[in-house]
């Protein structure tokens, strides 16, 4: 337990039993009333995302969450197969938990994952990937880098706007965060 002051974006904490991820937080002090935490957050299972206040003094339970290096190994269609690199304990994991993360997943990529009792509750990507281009539109003579882009399809299908110089066959290195093109590698 932690008072409601104390909370910060980014702490996942458990509201009327659910598992929330705090993604903002403001401190009020209105005149002479009461301190008050305005706090926006997004439900870990359905996602939505709501706000709620709590007086700075309110208790607020914090989730106890732990963090594993997990290699990813395969996808049989319906569920994604980790193996953890200490452990060597493998789990599956549903798509959904994923969700754009998949296009940025080759086989042997090490994540992150995240876990709540036991059980898988997110996943933690590095911040840029290497990818193969395996199809590029071809350049048009005459432009400059600066001014035009083409799109791309890496080895995962993500297409990606890339400068005219890249070509099928070359591997460019990805930010998962924003999905643009950073280098080539």
């Amino acid at each position: 337990m932690a008072q409601a002051n104390r909370i910060r974006p980014g702490t996942v904490i458990i509201f009327n039993g659910e598992l929330c991820r705090v993604m903002s937080v403001t401190h009020l002090t209105p005149g002479n009333l009461r301190a008050m935490v305005q706090a926006k957050m997004r439900n870990i299972k359905t996602g939505v995302q709501f706000e709620n206040r709590f007086r700075a003094t309110e208790d607020v339970e914090i989730a106890f969450l732990e963090k594993h290096q997990m290699e990813y190994l395969y996808d049989d269609g319906e569920r994604y197969h980790l193996m953890n690199t200490e452990s060597f304990e493998q789990i599956e994991m549903d798509r959904e938990m994923f969700g754009d993360a998949v296009h940025y997943l080759l086989p042997n990529t090490k994540i992150e994952v995240t876990f709540y009792e036991g059980s898988p509750i997110g996943v933690e990507l590095p911040t840029t990937v290497v990818l193969k281009v395996t199809e590029a539109e071809p350049s048009v003579k005459k432009q400059t880098a600066s001014s035009s882009y083409k799109k791309c399809v890496v080895e995962t299908g993500l297409t990606v706007m890339v400068p005219p110089f890249v070509e099928a066959g070359d591997s460019i290195k990805i930010s998962t965060e924003t999905g643009e093109y950073l280098e080539r590698a």
